[in-house]
């Protein structure tokens, strides 16, 4: 059995964390995501990642499978299990497309329809209370440099920009 390195090799020790674009975004991602869920969970039942997933079939972004492994950048399965915990809650059901019997689209039932129309408040309450102190232009800014960070990426993965510059929900 391998025992712990008591310190870490000078790589690591040197690294500042707290400085990383990287760690920084990933926490601002974490602890937002972990706020909509507080709500979520006591005001509707549902995680944070359910909500978000309701929201974008209602809003017409993602409403296939695919679509959604895509935006968030999770694999077919965990996608096919979050859509069946969903579909199990009567909350979305699929829909075979009458064009191509192979494509199944999603669609929300009344109270998912019902819970997504909840989410644009829930967002943005939650957003106010992350950029408490930040005056408009300073929230302008940031949308501008977090929009250029996903340009980039897109750039990175060989999507085209329209798809970065396109995502201005609060989520």
């Amino acid at each position: 059995m391998i025992e712990p390195s008591p310190t870490p090799p000078p790589e690591v020790s040197a690294y500042q964390l707290g400085e990383s674009v990287g760690y920084l975004i990933s926490r601002v991602k974490s602890s937002m995501s972990n706020l909509v869920t507080q709500r979520t969970m006591a005001e509707l039942g549902i995680t944070s990642q359910q909500a978000s997933v309701l929201f974008m079939v209602a809003s017409g972004k993602c409403l296939l499978a695919a679509e959604l492994a895509r935006e968030y950048g999770i694999d077919a399965s965990a996608v096919t299990r979050l859509i069946d915990r969903l579909e199990k809650r009567g909350l979305l059901t699929r829909v075979r497309s009458a064009e191509d019997r192979r494509a199944v689209r999603l669609a929300l039932t009344a109270e998912g329809q019902a819970i997504a129309a909840r989410m644009p408040a829930v967002f943005t309450s939650v957003t106010d209370k992350l950029l408490s102190g930040f005056s408009p232009e300073e929230t302008g800014f940031l949308k501008s440099l977090l929009r250029r960070v996903l340009a980039n990426s897109c750039e990175a993965y060989g999507e085209t920009r329209d798809s970065a510059s396109n995502t201005d929900s609060k989520s």
